[in-house]
Order: structure tokens, then sequence, then C-alpha cells
């Protein structure tokens, strides 16, 4: 049984999210400033059904899936594309794959002790983020 994300979880670590912004074309005037946030996590997970929610000062992201189900992303707002998007388990990793115009594109999440991790991949560029349990 995969772990249970649930929670709030603030942002401790951010290592290469310019790069990875780079990766996607996102102007340098939304990246200067998006380097300088940290934003929060408000994770509902129930069975195959997760709501990820990405709080900042500066832009909220909502995600709302259903795990093993292929669905568009409209990512207005981060890089303003939309892609067909999967989610699923490998082990206790919650893996996602999105498929567009941006090559090698997608995340994984998982815990470990008190922290939950996130690999963030765009072409070559992977950006490391880290939040704490609150």
């Amino acid at each position: 049984m995969p772990v249970d994300l649930s929670g709030y979880w603030k942002m401790v670590s951010n290592e290469n999210f310019e790069g990875y912004m780079k990766a996607l074309d996102v102007n340098v005037a939304i990246r200067k400033i998006a380097v300088l946030l940290k934003p929060d996590k408000d994770i509902v997970h129930d069975g195959d059904h997760l709501i990820i929610k990405t709080l900042s000062t500066f832009k909220n992201y909502n995600m709302d899936f259903y795990v093993g189900k292929e669905f568009e992303e409209d990512l207005a707002g981060v890089d303003d594309r939309k892609c067909m998007t999967t989610i699923n388990w490998e082990g206790d990793k919650l893996v996602c794959v999105q498929k567009g115009e941006i090559e090698g594109r997608g995340w994984t999440h998982w815990v470990e002790g008190d922290e939950l991790h996130l690999e963030l991949r765009a072409k070559d560029a992977v950006c490391k983020q880290v939040f704490k349990k609150t």
C-alpha cells in the first residue's frame, strides 16, 4: 500500500528551480520572482484520488487527479502549456509523466520520515525540493 501523502507541507529547500524553469522556457522576469518563493503543499490523499495544492504569495496551482488515469493538464500560470498527464505509484513514489512540447517532463513525490521530497524534471534539468510536514 502506498504511503499517505496527506498533510500540509512547508518548503525547506529548493535546488535548481531556476534551471528547471529555464528548461520550460519560463520568461526571465517570472523566474526571478519564482526563485524567491517558498511555496507550501497542501495534499489531500484519498485512495486513488489526490488533490495537490501548491500555495505561494505569487501564484497557486492545484492538481486534482486519479492515479493511473491519463488527463489533459492545463498548466496556465506555470508555463502556459497543456499536456497529457499520467500519475502512477512506483513502489512508495508517486511518479508523474507529462507528454507534450517539453521532452522528459514530469515529477516524482515521495516521503522520507517527516519530509516530502519532490523532484521536478524537464529536458535535462532536475529540480529537487524538500518540504517538512507541519
